[in-house]
Order: structure tokens, then C-alpha cells, then sequence
């Protein structure tokens, strides 16, 4: 993963839309909330947390302000929402990695299921089995034909150890048995440099940051691995095509500390689920390859318990270790 560092930024003051939400009566938010996003400013969570938030301070009339906290996949910044006062005045955005850190980091300061409230889930970015234009392979079974004809197997590159990007390389090898040599990269800026580059020829990369490459024919996606269709690349196949049942999503998604009062968490949540009644906030989402649908805490804990037993089977499996 790529160093990281801690930024502070309020998104916005008081604003006139204010008025309808406190004229119903309702007293949270009475002053500013503080969002820990515990990656680096300017990445994909950053960027899908301040297009929620940004919103979310204009119907709450209040400054919301957002904290990146970066440092050890995401657990220094979880760490400090689970331990910090559960009034809904501190809250935590986090991704994927929060379901998968509990098998590969067992020495966690918290627990992901005891110590966090799910909250919301806002948005789901698919990952794409991309590769380099000079490969020959069109198809999922063409690429998976061609590794296996190639002696000692292909490298494959990832946006680091432990990552969505890593998870689905390994769940794609035990699923088909092809031998993936895994390059983990620094983030997936470099691992898209690479690929373009041609330094490595396989990659899976992140969905939305990997459309301008795309678009521009610097590389060819092979396939994506959300399930049906996807409005930004609506002729790319999914991998369950190829694949029955694979799937791997980067997600976001809000938390609470443990013991947030349920009135406020059901009014986040009433309030994050209008913004996708909003076609124009959905298409924006769409345009950016990210899938959203409206959902409960209870659906939304749910997919989380969901994900932690896909994952850490996978993590078992497949021996992932990190550091």
C-alpha cells in the first residue's frame, strides 16, 4: 500500500438545507461530525466518502469533517472510531479491508463485529481482470488456456499484499488452477503504470481507475467481478460468466462505535439511502463504475458477516500472510 498521511478537511458549513430536516424535529446532528477515513487523501475511499458527506453535511445543516488517518491497512484509524465516544459525533468509513483484516492481521487493537455498529453501504466498485494489449487471450477461458500452456506460469500484478486486488487473484487461481505469479504493488497507481507500461501483462485492478485506461485502449479488460452488467462498461462480461459464483467487490461503507443509540443510526442511514433516490447523485455514481442500492444496518450486517466468511476461507486457503 502507498504511505499514507493525516488530513483534516470540513466539506461544509451551515447550509439552507438545513431548515426541512431540523423543522421535523429532529435533534441530531446539534454540531459538527467527525468521519475517519483511515486511508490516504485523495484515494478511492477518500474520494467515494467526501461525494456522501459532502451531501450528508448539507442536509444536516452541520460541518462534517473528514480525517484521514492512514497507517496499517486501515486499522489505526478503525482503531480510534472503536474507541472513541459512541454519540454519533465520530464515526469511521472504511472499506473491504476491514472485513479481511481480522485473518490477516490476528493481533487486532478491536474487533471488527463487537466493536463497530454497520451503519451504511455506499457504494460497491467491481475489480477487472485487465491485461496488457499484446496479450492474445479475448476471453476469460482464452487467458486461462494460454497460462496454462505457459511454462511456470504468468505474473500478475495487484495493488498490494492482502488487498481486494490480491484476494481476487487468489480466488481466481484456486477457481480455476491456473498459476498466477502474484507482483504486489504499492498501490494501484504504479501497478496501472506497470501494466500500461508492459512491464507486467496481468493485473487485477480497481473498476473506476481503470476506465480512462481503458477507454483509451492502454489496456483490455478481460472481465469484471461484480455480477450482472456494469453502466460505465456495459459490454464487459462478469467473471461469474466464466466462473460460477465468483465474486469480489471493493466496498465502502459507514460505521458507528459500538453503542451508538439506534435513532441515531437509523437517521444516517434514512438519510444516506435518500441520496439514491436522487437520479442525478446515481448517475454520477454510475459514471464513476460504482454500483450502489439502497440498504438497512441489519442488510448491511449482514453482507458484512457475508464477506468475512467468503474472505477469510480464501485467506485460509489460499495461505495469504502479510508484513
Amino acid at each position: 500500500m502507498r504511505p499514507f498521511r493525516r488530513r483534516h478537511a470540513a466539506l461544509f458549513g451551515l447550509g439552507t438545507l438545513a431548515a426541512p430536516c431540523l423543522a421535523r424535529g429532529q435533534s441530531y446532528p446539534i454540531r459538527p461530525i467527525r468521519i475517519v477515513i483511515p486511508y490516504a487523501a485523495g484515494g478511492g475511499a477518500d474520494a467515494v466518502g467526501r461525494l456522501f458527506y459532502a451531501r450528508l453535511s448539507q442536509i444536516f445543516g452541520q460541518p462534517i469533517v473528514i480525517e484521514n488517518r492512514g497507517g496499517g491497512a486501515g486499522t489505526i484509524g478503525a482503531n480510534a472510531i472503536a474507541h472513541a465516544a459512541n454519540d454519533g459525533y465520530a464515526l469511521l468509513h472504511d472499506t473491504s479491508s476491514f472485513a479481511v483484516n481480522p485473518f490477516l492481521l490476528p493481533n487486532l487493537p478491536y474487533d471488527a463485529v463487537r466493536d463497530f455498529e454497520p451503519v451504511f453501504l455506499a457504494a460497491m466498485v467491481p475489480i477487472m481482470l485487465a491485461v496488457h494489449p499484446s496479450v492474445e487471450a479475448r476471453t476469460v477461458p482464452e487467458m486461462i488456456d494460454l497460462v496454462k500452456r505457459t511454462p511456470g506460469g504468468v505474473e500478475c500484478g495487484s495493488s498490494g499484499n492482502g488487498t481486494m486486488h490480491h484476494l481476487s487473484l487468489e480466488l481466481f487461481r484456486l477457481r480455476t488452477g491456473v498459476q498466477l505469479n502474484h507482483v504486489p504493488y504499492r498501490g494501484g497507481a504504479p501497478e496501472m503504470t506497470d501494466l500500461v507500461g508492459g512491464q507486467i501483462k496481468y493485473a487485477f485492478v480497481d473498476g473506476t481507475a481503470a476506465l480512462p485506461f481503458l477507454r483509451a485502449g492502454q489496456i483490455r479488460a478481460l472481465a469484471h467481478t461484480a455480477t450482472g452488467r456494469l453502466a460505465a462498461v456495459p459490454d464487459l462480461p462478469a467473471m461469474s460468466d466464466y466462473i460460477p459464483g465468483f465474486e469480489a467487490v471493493l466496498w465502502n461503507a459507514l460505521f458507528a462505535p459500538a453503542g451508538t443509540p439506534e435513532p441515531v443510526i437509523r437517521r444516517l442511514n434514512a438519510e444516506l439511502n435518500g441520496m439514491l433516490r436522487d437520479p442525478a447523485f446515481v448517475e454520477r455514481l454510475d459514471g464513476l463504475n460504482m454500483a450502489t442500492r439502497p440498504n438497512t444496518p441489519a442488510e448491511f450486517r449482514a453482507f458484512l458477516v457475508a464477506e468475512m466468511q467468503r474472505w477469510g476461507t480464501v485467506v485460509r486457503e489460499a495461505r495469504i500472510t502479510v508484513g
